[in-house]
């Protein structure tokens, strides 16, 4: 199992309140990836920019897409570059990944919903692995899921107070990354919610 496959796991794995969205998840597991993709020298962080080595030594068909995703040539890509080009729609993938595996079940008393069904993680070693991370508070785990909420400790800047050092600086570059792009989206859906309700208000009139 991947780091992002345990950061998904433990998004529904107890409930948290509120539940997580799929775009913040989606900004996380990307970054997860490319923290994974750092661990097997797949890739380096030069600065901001993501530079391509060898191939993933993981054999896990998502993580390997994301390999091959990555821009090979200068000046490479920025970070939020990609949380942004690989975060799309990437919860989905994570979740029909997990389900082929066995490691979710439909339930109809699951967290996230697909039409009229639910999922939630199966009562796997998959899942208690991803459970005892979360309870050690395994620093990288830790601070992903502070980035889309999953956090007793949290700061106004949406950064943990307690939060365990992850030790390296590019995995701290790259969990940076992701804390910002999460409330980069957190604005802009309050922009759109703004702008929707004022659209409203103009065709109401006084």
């Amino acid at each position: 199992m991947t780091t992002a496959k345990d950061l998904f796991i433990i998004t529904m794995d107890p409930r948290p309140e509120p539940p997580v969205g799929q775009g913040d998840l989606s900004l996380a597991l990307a970054g997860a990836e490319l923290i994974d993709l750092l661990g097997t020298g797949a890739v380096t962080v030069d600065g901001d920019r993501i530079v391509p080595g060898g191939p993933p030594a993981a054999d896990d068909p998502l993580l390997g897409d994301a390999a091959a995703q990555l821009t090979r040539q200068p000046p490479y890509e920025r970070i939020d570059d990609w949380l942004w080009r690989r975060g799309r729609d990437l919860s989905a993938a994570y979740q029909a990944g997990l389900e082929k595996d066995g490691e979710l079940t439909r339930t109809r008393s699951g967290r996230l919903s697909l039409g009229s069904d639910r999922v939630e993680p199966a009562d796997t070693a998959a899942r208690r692995r991803a459970a005892a991370r979360r309870d050690g508070r395994e620093p990288v785990l830790t601070a992903l899921a502070s980035a889309v909420g999953i956090d007793d400790g949290r700061s106004d800047d949406g950064r943990s107070d307690d939060e365990p050092g992850l030790g390296d600086e590019a995995v701290t570059t790259v969990v940076a990354a992701v804390h910002d792009a999460v409330m980069e989206l957190e604005a802009v859906r309050q922009r759109r919610t703004i702008e929707n309700a004022s659209f409203a208000n103009l065709w109401r009139g006084p």
